[in-house]
C-alpha cells in the first residue's frame, strides 16, 4: 500500500483526529451517508438522524480503542449503529409491522436508497417487511448488513463481534426464513437483478 493511500484511509483519518479532533469530520463525512441509510432501514429517518450523531458521537469518544489494523472503519461504525438499534428493538419491530400493513416505507427516499427498495420490488414490500419484523435480532442484523452491500461477511462479523462463519449461519437461516415468507423469493437475489437491470 502506498503512503499516499494510507493517508487517506480511515484509520490514518482516526490516528489524526487523536492530535486534531477536527480531522474527524472526515470519516464523518466519509460514512455518515451509508450508516444513516441503514439506520433509517431499521428505525425510520426521524429516529435515523438522532442514532447517527450518536453513533459517530461514540465513535469520537472512542477513537483512542480504534484497532489500528482496520484500514476500514465503517465496519466499526455499523457495528456501534447496530448497538443503538438494539436499544430500539422494540420500535424496529413495529417499524417493519407497520411498512408491512400498509405497504408504504416512510424510510425509502429512492430507488437505490434503502433496503427493501434494494432488495425487493415494490409488489413485495409488504411480505419483505413482515417477515423482516420476525426474524430474530442477529438474524436481521446480518440480513440487513448484508443487504446494504457495503460489507464483507468478515466486516459483518467484526461489526458484530461474531466469527465469519456465524454470519454465514445467520444469514443462511435469515435467507431461508424470508424465501419462505417470500414464495420462494430470496431478496438478496432480487437485489442482485435490481442492480444489474
Amino acid at each position: 500500500m502506498t503512503a499516499e493511500v494510507h493517508q487517506h484511509s480511515d484509520r490514518a483519518i482516526i490516528e489524526r483526529s487523536r492530535r486534531d479532533p477536527e480531522e474527524f469530520a472526515a470519516l464523518y463525512d466519509r460514512h455518515a451517508p451509508a450508516i444513516h441509510r441503514y439506520l433509517a432501514r431499521r428505525l425510520g429517518r426521524d429516529l435515523a438522524d438522532d442514532l447517527m450523531a450518536e453513533t459517530f458521537l461514540h465513535a469520537f469518544r472512542q477513537r483512542d480503542r480504534y484497532d489500528p489494523e482496520r484500514l476500514n472503519a465503517l465496519p466499526w461504525l455499523y457495528g456501534i449503529a447496530t448497538n443503538l438499534i438494539h436499544r430500539h428493538r422494540r420500535r424496529e419491530v413495529r417499524f417493519w409491522r407497520a411498512v408491512a400493513r400498509t405497504g408504504a416505507d416512510p424510510a425509502a427516499h429512492s430507488a437505490d436508497e434503502g433496503v427493501p427498495d434494494r432488495v425487493a420490488a415494490e409488489g413485495v414490500r409488504p411480505r419483505l417487511a413482515d417477515a423482516l419484523s420476525r426474524l430474530d435480532r442477529g438474524q436481521r442484523d446480518v440480513l440487513l448488513l448484508t443487504a446494504s452491500g457495503d460489507l464483507s461477511p468478515a466486516e459483518i462479523g467484526a461489526a458484530l463481534g461474531i466469527a465469519t462463519g456465524t454470519v454465514h449461519s445467520r444469514l443462511s437461516r435469515a435467507r431461508a426464513k424470508m424465501r419462505a415468507a417470500l414464495g420462494g423469493i430470496d431478496p438478496l437475489d432480487l437485489r442482485e437483478e435490481r442492480h444489474d437491470g
